[in-house]
């Protein structure tokens, strides 16, 4: 399995950037498809972004195209999620996870190791 440790997130007004980034221990990191997810109160977790390990492919939920951008520095076994013009229904925990399969995969379950979470808030 990956650990998985996330940080960068914040409080932030409506239009602002952040950049999370999820630091990731273990051999395996380099052959894994990282995604990001997030969870807003009372909602359940939601798929964000991923990106394969063999040669980057990415995919995104259709609300943050083109305000997200998730990006992986292998050297450093570290995933970004770089996060633009951010709204206030982006506000949530944001998690990191790790996943065997080398496909740009959206489903939750697909994904067996998770991190902590980092809370994200956008004021209007």
């Amino acid at each position: 399995q990956v650990q998985l440790v996330e940080s960068g997130g914040g409080l932030v007004q409506a239009g602002d950037s952040l950049r999370l980034s999820c630091a990731a221990s273990g051999r395996t990191f380099i052959r894994s498809t990282m995604g990001w997810f997030r969870q807003a109160p009372g909602k359940e977790r939601e798929f964000v972004a991923a990106i394969t390990w063999s040669n980057g492919r990415t995919s995104y939920t259709d609300s943050v195209k083109g305000r997200f951008t998730i990006s992986r520095d292998n050297a450093k076994n570290t995933v970004y999620l770089q996060m633009n013009g951010l709204k206030p229904e982006d506000t949530a925990v944001y998690f990191c996870a790790a996943t065997s399969l080398n496909l740009p995969t959206m489903s939750r379950a697909a994904f067996g190791s998770w991190g902590q979470g980092t809370q994200v808030c956008v004021s209007s």
